[in-house]
């Protein structure tokens, strides 16, 4: 038996009786046909089995992939656990999509982020880095590549376009809050630094030294406002669900405990909700509790929970329009900030 050949772009255009240029136009750039023309096209393709333009050729022709490398901190089970990670994302891919970019996400490592050798054969025209430590390895191998780069949230880097949030800002409003509500005894929850191994305990001067930028601002700002106060702080061991639940539990077990937590995500806080419930610590009765993000689920969970408020989605967006403004070759613009604002709900009450 011979195998049937694969119908070609020239097959499609015979049939139609158009050049080879209007049907590649036809899958690569519509807005130059008419609805009535490309319709015809796509039909006839179909018929004759043709599927599109081979992606290896076309990647081979143009110099592009297509691909957006996403540099991760954590792995793709923590990451899709992470529901203002979902947001952002699916904000990104939206923007990019119609203009034929997908996301090709990397996986973060022990090294804090992506290993440097997979960002340096990764297939992708452009990277963007989500929350990436300082000084993280798979930064070198973009710079290594001349790749353009976009960076969410962190790190600081000169030159490079960036979009993140007003973190010391957002961690000022939450601990003020608490302060107007009568709160002396404060717990303070850090995810992951790589400040201590395995996470626990921090002194102030330790977290400060922390390799993520928004804990370090997100620590200045409680501390802000914090003044006198009795403060304690516990740093989760990663970014998992049972690792965020290890610091709650901790946290929960001081003695004195603390009258009120800042937890420095809402992932954080959710997993102080669930640890309190455990206990028999009501909230916001014994316990006030404040999260970070205003992520989907800080509005339905049990109480709902207080949390400083980001644009998930607009930050999304802003780092999709990014990309493709770099990708056209258009400059750095410098670096953005979303806005936050304090959202009261059930878990913060009086002391």
């Amino acid at each position: 038996m011979t195998r049937r050949r694969r119908p070609t772009l020239d097959d499609v255009a015979s049939a139609v009786g158009v050049s080879r240029a209007t049907v590649s136009n036809a899958y690569n750039r519509p807005d130059q046909l008419s609805d009535r023309l490309r319709g015809e096209v796509l039909r006839v393709a179909a018929e004759l089995g043709y599927a599109g333009p081979d992606p290896t050729a076309r990647s081979l022709a143009t110099s592009r992939t297509g691909a957006i490398a996403v540099l991760l901190d954590t792995s793709l089970s923590t990451a899709f656990s992470d529901p203002a990670l979902s947001v952002t994302l699916d904000a990104l891919a939206r923007v990019v999509d119609p203009h034929g970019h997908a996301l090709l996400l990397l996986p973060g490592g022990a090294s804090g982020g992506p290993p440097a050798a997979r960002v340096l054969t990764a297939q992708a025209d452009i990277a963007v880095a989500y929350s990436l430590a300082d000084g993280a390895p798979a930064l070198d191998s973009v710079r290594a590549r001349a790749l353009p780069l976009v960076v969410v949230d962190q790190p600081l880097l000169p030159g490079v376009a960036r979009i993140g949030c007003q973190d010391r800002l957002g961690a000022a409003l939450a601990a003020r809050h608490l302060v107007a509500l009568g709160h002396r005894r404060f717990g303070i929850f850090a995810a992951c630094s790589r400040v201590t191994p395995g996470g626990g305990p921090l002194e102030p001067g330790a977290a400060a030294g922390a390799l993520f930028r928004d804990t370090r601002e997100r620590l200045a700002g409680y501390l802000d406002e914090l003044g006198s106060a009795s403060v304690v702080i516990e740093e989760a061991a990663g970014l998992s669900v049972e690792s965020a639940l290890t610091g709650a539990f901790a946290l929960l077990g001081r003695t004195p405990r603390p009258t009120a937590l800042l937890c420095m995500s809402d992932q954080l806080a959710l997993a102080v909700l669930a640890a309190a419930g455990q206990l028999g610590i009501g909230v916001p009765d014994e316990l006030s509790v404040v999260g970070f993000d205003d992520s989907p689920p800080a509005s339905w969970s049990s109480p709902p929970l207080t949390t400083v408020r980001q644009d998930l989605a607009t930050k999304g967006r802003i780092a999709g329009e990014l990309v493709l403004r770099l990708l056209t070759g258009g400059s750095v613009p410098p670096p953005a900030e979303v806005p936050v604002s304090l959202v009261v709900r059930g878990s913060t009450g009086p002391a």
